[in-house]
């Protein structure tokens, strides 16, 4: 029984990853570059493209997103706010988008009218990791507030990202967070990984990372 249920966990891989491969292509058909953006409840997902889009438009740069949830539409409402084509992907029970809720998704966007779209996750640390969706790059983003040992019990996203973001620097005196030690931490699974350090209610930080987004 082990052994199926071991080949059955595979072949979802699989199908996934095959189905996130025909997504990044489609996407540089249309010459959009996609952002996987991860990360916790509350970490600052919603926030950071609130702070990315006018950024990207001073840049001439038009942003879309896909906002995943599991269930509800309160960071899709945040998003249409900005302005820019947005699609809710609802997950039912799921902790996490694949890539065929991203294929479908992709097809309700005015794919010529973006340039980057952001793929926010469902907020989890760890159901994201292992379905790929065909973003370029996997943005992973902790708060101080959720504890400087956060990065330590979730060595797999770490792994499997390209960006870290340390957010809300400003409360880490407050909860007692050390975040040198969230840093060490990341770069202990991740020794390239480039990290920012970003306060979403003032933007600081946020310029640094979108270009490290852009590049």
């Amino acid at each position: 029984m082990h052994h199926i249920d071991v080949r059955i966990e595979k072949d979802v891989y699989d199908v996934n990853n095959a189905i996130a491969e025909a997504n990044a292509r489609h996407l540089k058909d249309h010459r959009v570059r996609a952002f996987d953006l991860l990360g916790a409840i509350g970490s600052g997902k919603t926030a950071l493209i609130e702070r990315l889009v006018p950024l990207l438009v001073k840049k001439g740069l038009k942003a879309g997103a896909i906002a995943g949830d599991v269930y509800g539409d309160d960071d899709f409402k945040r998003i249409v706010a900005l302005g820019i084509p947005a699609y809710n992907a609802n997950t039912g029970k799921e902790c996490h988008l694949d890539a065929h809720l991203v294929e479908h998704a992709i097809d309700h966007l005015p794919l010529d009218a973006i340039d980057l779209l952001f793929i926010e996750n469902v907020g989890n640390m760890v159901c994201p990791t292992d379905f790929r969706l065909g973003a370029e790059k996997r943005v992973v983003i902790v708060s101080s507030t959720e504890g400087d040992d956060v990065v330590n019990k979730h060595p797999m996203m770490f792994r499997d990202c390209t960006i870290g973001v340390i957010n809300k620097v400003d409360l880490a005196p407050f909860v007692g967070a050390n975040l040198n030690r969230m840093e060490t931490d990341i770069h202990r699974y991740n020794p390239q990984m480039p990290v920012f350090k970003t306060n979403m209610k003032t933007g600081d930080g946020v310029a640094a990372l979108l270009d490290a987004i852009l590049t």
